[in-house]
């Protein structure tokens, strides 16, 4: 149903203008009751929907509580409304647009393919760092795996970090995470301008994306500034001792280091991936090497399908 555009109007004679105006723009489902509509539109988020909001009582609170939903809020809706001079009450209607019924054959073509690429445009962008959240990374990295163009891809998470969080609390633990972000963001474009991407999964999660060759200069560069920043994050006391005192999961009293961060990075270049979740699959297991290595640092896939074959770490600490 991903390419579906969805139709809910019991007007017979709308449904059948509909279908031919729309002929060739995605498959067609035709819904009588926004009710009949929920086993499909849970299974699979369809393209869009096209709706007859005044046909039936029950059909504007459906369609509000629809757009409610985080999962389907991004699905572009237009209202089918009839040519009368009765104003609309729009703030009770959760529409992206509309459509007067008389001007249907006219208008429908061009109303669904702006909303279809309104929707693309809106970015789903994660409330703490305002960075974009999954859809739009996932998004990224398949239309660059589309496109065939090599691309780097890395994939950053800070270690220590909860330890840092349950002893000065969550406030000063955003405040880190606002600030990887933003140097995230700064050190990425202020190397690779055009073509790249930053992206934050959630939690102390980042991902990034920029051409091949700016990747290792992107990474050593992050990692010298994070360095450099973290410790201000910490007292005076702790900065001094290099260390704290925090809990570990089992809530033993433990010694921690300061937060690092580490990064695991899958360039494309010589692999025919095929689908994102193999580039972020490669990326996450570099990530996993890194972390056995202690402070900041990162690895690298080298042009194969095997993550252990040809990769090569750099680290920032100790040599």
């Amino acid at each position: 149903m991903s390419s579906s555009i969805l139709i809910i109007s019991g007007s017979a004679s709308t449904v059948t203008t509909l279908k031919g105006t729309l002929a060739g723009m995605g498959n067609i489902a035709v819904f009588h009751h926004f009710s009949d509509t929920f086993d499909t539109i849970y299974n699979e988020t369809p393209l869009m929907m096209i709706v007859d909001v005044f046909e039936e009582k029950e059909t504007i609170p459906l369609l509000n509580s629809f757009k409610g939903d985080p999962l389907f809020t991004g699905v572009p809706v237009l209202a089918i409304v009839d040519d009368s001079h009765i104003p609309v009450n729009w703030e009770g209607i959760h529409a992206d647009d509309y459509v007067r019924r008389p001007l249907i054959e006219a208008d429908i073509v061009m109303k669904v393919q702006l909303g279809i690429l309104r929707a693309h445009r809106v970015v789903e962008v994660n409330p703490l760092t305002r960075l974009p959240g999954n859809i739009a990374i996932n998004r990224q990295i398949q239309n660059r795996i589309d496109s065939r163009k090599p691309f780097a891809m890395a994939y950053a998470d800070l270690d220590n970090f909860k330890p840092f969080n349950d002893k000065y609390g969550f406030s000063r633990g955003d405040d880190v995470l606002k600030i990887t972000g933003r140097l995230i963001l700064n050190i990425v474009k202020g190397k690779c301008v055009q073509d790249s991407f930053v992206g934050h999964i959630g939690g102390d999660d980042f991902i990034f994306i920029t051409d091949p060759s700016s990747m290792e200069d992107v990474c050593r560069d992050m990692i010298d500034a994070f360095d450099h920043i973290i410790p201000t994050f910490y007292d005076p006391a702790d900065r001094e001792a290099g260390f704290i005192q925090s809990h570990d999961r089992e809530g033993h009293i433990k010694t921690f280091p300061f937060v690092s961060i580490t990064i695991g990075v899958v360039k494309t270049t010589g692999i025919p991936f095929s689908h994102y979740g193999e580039v972020t699959e490669i990326a996450s297991e570099m990530k996993g090497y890194a972390k056995k290595t202690a402070g900041s640092c990162y690895r690298i896939n080298r042009r194969s399908y095997n993550p252990r074959e040809e990769m090569e770490s750099r680290q920032t600490r100790n040599g």
